[in-house]
């Protein structure tokens, strides 16, 4: 009876397991006609000197990554494309909801995409949004099961456990903000729990466009669902007035006060307009995932090979930031043969007490002693302390969530690919390779100098025998033969997984 009970469950729940029709769904594409638009105007004098390259302005502190989004959307005239794995309904996300929310009140058309995984709750939030004027919403690769949505995963794994990873903020087509934050409060230090340490870019010039068109494939992408097909409609009315009582709780929360300032602060048009944003000009290209990789396992859909072909072949260093660095075999070696053929490979990676994923520090561990046998310096980020603000990682944050790395301290890159088998094989993915050696140096002077009291230095014990972990603090510096900062379980568990063959869904 017990069995028969569950193949009727399973049944019932494949007959609802079917994705709608997209057959009347409508395409669109990013405006190329904003060259009247205020921000096309201000940075018209910039993009005519520097014709032909980029400009991008780094965003390490956390704060002044969500003022960068606020800003933006606040300048909007024609068009606002948002493009994210994960957008929190919190204190951050609300407030961003909102900036959406009010730029589409003043006629600009908002595009917004979100992968469906990191949705939970927030079915009646997206329906609001996506009732509102001048809004759509889609959703990447939906859960058709809505609320026990784990039976997403029962029924559907092969197709589910493929996600896009891409974010990118676009305004305009003149202005663009890139790189590996998603949207929630522990991406913008205002969360009580752990942050994460990260970096994004806000650029202009051609890569804008390039930005534009990849955002109009994924969103005309038959992966591309819009929201009211899964999560229902609102009357315009009604999700106005949810919307409202969202975003006054938003305000009144006592973690939004800094923000709200940020809102008021001084227009960035006029920043863009008095040249004050610093930008570095240089040749910029998109690297980026098709977003039909969530359909095939064809290699020529993956950006890997393009990334290793733009920042071309190291010949002197390799310095990669990572948080989840999972080479597996094949990439182990490859590393191996890098620093063997006479290149300084530096790693910067979470330590097992900063990594938020114990799975994936075990998925490195196993590898660690091979990497370092080789020659390879590896660095562990310590977890900070939430009172210390700001430091140079631009977070008060206890996860490392950057991703970059720089060739030759000549070609940078900043994007949202992590050096695990889930972003090369899974995942889509997207960044930007930027050919400046001010910036790549940059990269390469924080492992020379800024990590000593920031990450554990792993190495071999004298006699090769066991990794060690080097601490060094303003205190002294003490030399630790287990993972520092965790706990007897964690290091068991990490020793646990280890052992069993699951590489391929880190």
């Amino acid at each position: 009876m017990i069995a028969a009970g569950c193949l009727a469950l399973i049944a019932l729940l494949l007959c609802g397991c079917t994705l709608p029709s997209l057959r009347e769904r409508p395409a669109s594409s990013a405006f190329q006609d904003t060259e009247q638009t205020q921000l096309a105007r201000a940075l018209a004098p910039a993009l005519a000197e520097h014709r032909g390259v980029s400009g991008v302005y780094a965003l390490p502190i956390a704060t002044d990554a969500f003022a960068a989004r606020a800003r933006l959307a606040a300048a909007a005239e024609r068009c606002i494309d948002a493009q994210y794995y994960m957008w929190h309904d919190d204190v951050t996300g609300k407030l961003l909801f909102e900036a959406l929310v009010e730029a589409a009140s003043r006629g600009v058309r908002v595009r917004l995409l979100l992968d469906d995984n990191n949705t939970a709750g927030m079915d009646s939030t997206l329906a609001a949004l996506a009732a509102q004027p001048n809004i759509q919403v889609r959703l990447f690769n939906p859960l058709i099961l809505r609320h026990a949505r784990w039976t997403n995963y029962v029924l559907d794994f092969e197709r589910i456990n493929h996600r896009m990873h891409n974010k990118s903020f676009t305004v305009d087509n003149e202005v663009t903000v890139i790189g590996g934050r998603n949207i929630g409060d522990e991406y913008f230090d205002a969360g009580t729990a752990v942050q994460f340490v990260d970096l994004d870019l806000l650029a202009v010039g051609p890569i804008v466009d390039s930005i534009s068109k990849m955002f109009d494939e994924f969103w005309n992408s038959a992966s591309a669902y819009p929201a009211s097909m899964l999560v229902g409609s609102q009357s315009p009315d009604k999700a106005a007035r949810s919307l409202q009582v969202a975003f006054a709780s938003a305000h009144t929360d006592p973690r939004a006060a800094p923000y709200l300032a940020m809102l008021k602060a001084r227009p960035l048009i006029d920043e863009v307009r008095e040249h004050k944003l610093g930008f570095q000009w240089s040749e910029t290209r998109l690297v980026a995932d098709d977003p039909t990789k969530v359909f095939s396992d064809s290699r020529s859909l993956i950006m890997l090979p393009q990334l290793l072909k733009d920042t071309g072949t190291p010949h002197a260093q390799f310095d990669l930031v990572s948080p989840y660095f999972v080479l597996m075999q094949e990439g182990t070696r490859d590393f191996e043969a890098l620093a063997h053929g006479g290149v300084r490979v530096r790693v910067l990676t979470n330590s097992l007490a900063s990594n938020d994923v114990v799975a994936v520090h075990a998925g490195y561990a196993k590898h660690r002693r091979a990497l370092l046998d080789a020659g390879i310096q590896l660095y562990e980020l310590k977890p900070v302390d939430p009172s210390e603000r700001h430091h140079a990682g631009g977070s008060s944050a206890g996860s490392l969530h950057a991703k970059t790395l720089q060739i030759d301290d000549s070609s940078l890159f900043v994007g949202s690919f992590n050096f695990d088998p889930r972003s090369v094989r899974l995942n889509t993915e997207m960044g930007v390779v930027i050919q400046n050696r001010a910036m790549a140096r940059e990269l390469g002077a924080y492992f020379d100098s800024g990590l000593v009291q920031r990450a554990y230095e792993v190495r071999l014990s004298p006699d090769g025998s066991r990794v060690q972990w080097v601490d060094t603090t303003p205190q002294g510096t003490q030399v630790l033969d287990a993972e520092p900062g965790a706990g007897l379980w964690r290091r068991t568990l990490v020793k646990l997984l280890s052992v069993l063959p699951i590489d391929w869904l880190l």
